[in-house]
């Protein structure tokens, strides 16, 4: 059974076991499908209000990318497990012999980098969604701007955990042009997702305090 296919007791029930997956990683993409169905939420409620009519091609751009998103998101929370279980079965692996032990240190090797795919999707599906939450300010129904501040909040949790589920993977990776090459895209996807996001959450708090 597909995770996403859980309701969210019994999602909520497998990550509170003892079971080692899912864990950070598809937290992480569940944050950042959270973040962009808030997005699409906020265009939903802006989308045929005359107040907003000078906006409405942009909306409808927003829906069309933000569903687009929400979906890619919701198939990389499977994609992390089945990527983790991966090295789980690495463990599984006979370790008598010399050659035993290398064709598990091989399989390991596989494995880690493969599970850094998953993180680094997220990383990239939290950046283009937080440039959807960041040109929707001014563009879509002020009374939903709180719930664009949670968008943020969770796209910014989303690119976090993900760049974590990287750093713990590519630490145990000894391809040095592989850890090299991930790190900065990781480093570069992360600034740029946290800047729009804190940027998103500071506009919001402050309009609705007053400060603006």
């Amino acid at each position: 059974m597909r995770l996403i296919d859980h309701t969210i007791k019994d999602f909520t029930a497998l990550l509170a076991s003892s079971e080692p997956a899912p864990g950070g990683g598809s937290t992480s993409a569940l944050m950042g499908a959270l973040g962009v169905s808030l997005t699409k939420m906020v265009g939903a409620l802006t989308a045929g209000r005359a107040k907003y009519a000078e906006h409405a091609d942009f909306v409808a751009e927003l829906l069309e990318k933000a569903a687009r998103i929400q979906t890619d998101f919701l198939a990389v929370i499977d994609e992390d497990t089945q990527a983790y279980n991966e090295v789980g079965a690495v463990f599984a692996m006979p370790k008598e012999t010399d050659a035993d032990k290398a064709a598990r240190g091989q399989a390991m090797q596989k494995a880690l980098k493969a599970c850094v795919a998953p993180p680094l999707k997220m990383m990239e599906l939290s950046l283009e969604a937080s440039k959807l939450a960041r040109a929707a300010l001014g563009k879509t129904n002020t009374n939903a701007a709180s719930d664009l501040g949670v968008a943020a909040l969770s796209l910014g949790a989303a690119v976090q955990g993900a760049w974590l589920n990287i750093l713990i993977n590519i630490g145990g990776i000894k391809d040095t042009a592989f850890v090299s090459e991930h790190r900065e895209k990781g480093e570069d996807i992360l600034e740029k997702t946290l800047l729009l996001t804190d940027d998103i959450y500071r506009t919001i708090h402050d309009s609705l305090t007053g400060q603006a």
